[in-house]
């Protein structure tokens, strides 16, 4: 049984290791920083104690603050982007302000990753001191205590204090704001001539003498945010009240998405769409951005906090998700991507799916590359044949374009053939293959209701598509399309049963 003076002890060994070990830890994460992709940037993100989110936002537009809800604070630098002018620029942030939770998603996980480092590192530097203490034994220990008595020890002593104050205490703690700049209530830096949505109340700006000649980009972007917010808004409460079928018991609702082309704003109105049908899974057709650049990093954010909580998301990479990036941002997310096998979809139904080939990086099928897209299309085919003759029958094959399925359709050898990229909706449409046997191909339109390759603005340009894929017994059973129009005019076209 140990004695209650060794319990003491370990009691002030562990003791003095957690109090160590947080103040390294904080000391670590306090001084803490990562570069990430934040609102079309590359951002540098560090933590404080602040209780505020600080957005510098460089030279021309004045630096934002408002509360972060915590008592842990964050300053954000926005480093390059490619936006070509600085109206691009500010349409970008309004839209993005529209829909913030994706970016908000990144911001919590980058700061928790910098918290969990700290915490471990403080861990195991908050160990050495004590390891030493051990390890140099009381006899030595007796030793240097009486060594610190004397002048040289006393300096000594002094120095090491002075270098450890240095080290723990964060840069930056008692430091004021330069005094030429103040932050100011963005109502007052706007005026009242300039109507602020209510979610901006908070929200405040370094005002200076510089700024003063960017308020009138910065009403423009508050003009694009509140016209964006409630769109988008007003259109995701309308789809509660959608008069959609409901799934029976036993079956699966999948919703589809495709060429969002970044229109963030479309993720919420997805979304509740997907809940008002019963959806409980998601699938991507590609084209989430424009170019598949990392700036475009905001759009995927969004759609990944869209759907964070269900419980299969699959997707493909359209031929505007140029690399690799889309694909490996996404997977880094919790997406399921394909590579050339069939695997588990939604409702004990299997799915095969293949990354656009016109895309730069991709094109791949097994280990060949610089394939056409015949060429995939046929190399598509013979798997998915491959896999019905061994009775492991494709029930959804996902593509960003469906031409690239013909093959497979012609071949029966699938249920259903799910794609978009034309930007127009058809479909469901049965094809009968020369062996009698039936499938269905569909195209969805544009989801980001784009009219080219992007799709940022404060409401769409064109008819927004979405459709709710049902699955009952292992095989696609019926598709509903819904579509948003410009003026907010939601059209719902009857549930199409699939039949084999």
């Amino acid at each position: 049984m140990i004695s209650p003076r060794r319990l003491l002890k370990v009691l002030a060994y562990v003791g003095t290791w957690l109090v160590l070990s947080a103040a390294i830890a904080l000391a670590i994460f306090l001084h803490s920083e990562r570069t990430v992709e934040i609102a079309s940037h590359e951002a540098s993100l560090s933590p404080n104690l602040s209780g505020e989110v600080v957005a510098r936002m460089g030279p021309v537009l004045p630096d934002l603050r408002m509360p972060s809800g915590v008592p842990i604070g964050v300053e954000v630098e926005l480093g390059k982007t490619d936006a070509d002018t600085l109206e691009e620029l500010t349409s970008r942030y309004a839209a993005i302000a529209s829909q913030p939770e994706g970016q908000i998603e990144v911001a919590r996980r980058t700061v928790e990753a910098m918290a969990y480092a700290a915490l471990v590192q403080g861990a195991v530097l908050g160990a050495v001191p004590l390891l030493v203490w051990g390890l140099v034994g009381r006899a030595r220990r007796q030793e240097l205590y009486a060594g610190l008595l004397t002048r040289r020890g006393f300096a000594v002593t002094g120095l090491a204090l002075a270098l450890t104050v240095a080290g723990v205490v964060p840069y930056g703690w008692g430091r004021s704001d330069p005094p030429a700049q103040h932050w100011t209530p963005l109502a007052d830096f706007l005026g009242p001539e300039v109507p602020l949505p209510d979610e901006l109340d908070s929200v405040e700006v370094m005002a200076d003498a510089t700024t003063a000649q960017s308020r009138r980009l910065i009403e423009s972007g508050i003009s694009s945010y509140d016209e964006s917010l409630r769109f988008y808004s007003e259109a995701a409460d309308d789809a509660a009240m959608l008069e959609l079928r409901e799934p029976e018991e036993g079956e699966t609702v999948v919703v589809l998405v495709s060429d969002r082309h970044d229109n963030v704003g479309m993720d919420k109105v997805a979304r509740a769409i997907a809940d008002a049908g019963g959806a409980t899974a998601v699938f991507d057709a590609g084209d989430d951005t424009s170019t598949g650049s990392r700036w475009e990093a905001f759009s995927l954010d969004s759609l990944a906090a869209s759907f964070k909580d269900f419980e299969g998301r699959w997707a493909v990479a359209g031929n505007h998700d140029n690399g690799g990036f889309v694909r490996s941002h996404l997977e880094d997310l919790g997406w399921t991507y394909f590579d050339d096998e069939v695997i588990d979809g939604p409702g004990g139904s299997r799915i095969l799916g293949v990354d656009d080939p016109r895309s730069s990086g991709l094109g791949d099928w097994r280990d060949q590359t610089g394939l056409s897209f015949a060429e995939v299309a046929d190399l598509l085919a013979d798997a998915a044949c491959a896999a019905d003759e061994d009775g492991d029958r494709v029930n959804t094959l996902l593509v960003h374009d469906a031409n690239i399925a013909k093959p497979a359709l012609a071949r029966g050898c699938v249920d259903l053939v799910l794609g978009g990229h034309i930007h127009v909706q058809t479909g469901p449409t049965e094809v009968t293959a020369e062996d009698g046997r039936i499938g269905y191909t569909y195209t969805l339109g544009t989801t980001g209701g784009a009219a080219y390759a992007i799709a940022i603005g404060s409401k769409l340009r064109r008819p927004a598509s979405i459709a709710l894929v049902t699955y009952r017994d292992g095989r696609p059973a019926g598709i509903q399309s819904v579509t948003l129009q410009p003026n907010g005019r939601y059209d719902v076209d009857p549930w199409a049963a699939l039949t084999y």
